[in-house]
């Protein structure tokens, strides 16, 4: 495990993973919002952000975290040698996002640039929840059934599954 994809709906703790995966593996981790997005929530320009994409696909190992568009997700799935999908159900995520809302108040969310402004990427996060469900959940089956064979994946369909893989992670490294 170098190069390691971490995708799925919003609120689903892609990030949280990221972050703990990181810590045990050593492995670099890159969170797509820091660098999709300045400072503040401002977007940076699609091609600064293909770019920066480019370059962290060219690295040797990385984490990558996030979304970003769908052809740099694509991309990204066809470079990394494992893919984690996390894939809860349609009410874990909204109650995730609710949950992130609350705690932002008082801790800025993982994963998030600088003075993001919460209500806003809040309401947009309880949007693409849905969007996402309908739309990408199920490409997103589809290419873990299909990578099965190619690469390493792992489909994290509940919070226990999260747990559980995080904790066989730990066991191996440690």
């Amino acid at each position: 495990m170098k190069k390691v994809a971490i995708f799925g709906n919003t609120g689903g703790g892609k990030s949280t993973l990221a972050k703990r995966l990181a810590a045990m593996t050593q492995l670099p981790l890159y969170p797509l919002d820091l660098i999709q997005y300045r400072a503040g929530g401002g977007q940076v320009p699609h091609e600064e952000y293909v770019h920066a994409h480019a370059e962290l696909l060219s690295k040797d190992a990385w984490i990558i975290d996030g979304f970003g568009t769908v052809e740099t997700a694509w991309e990204r799935f066809a470079a990394a040698d494992t893919l984690i999908h996390i894939d809860l159900p349609l009410v874990t995520h909204y109650w995730w996002v609710t949950k992130r809302l609350l705690k932002g108040l008082y801790v800025a969310p993982e994963g998030w640039p600088e003075n993001s402004p919460l209500w806003r990427s809040t309401i947009n996060s309880y949007r693409v929840v849905g969007l996402c469900h309908r739309e990408l959940t199920p490409r997103y089956r589809k290419l873990v059934a299909d990578m099965a064979t190619q690469k390493r994946v792992h489909h994290l369909s509940s919070p226990a599954a999260i747990r559980g893989f995080l904790s066989s992670i730990e066991r191996s490294v440690g």
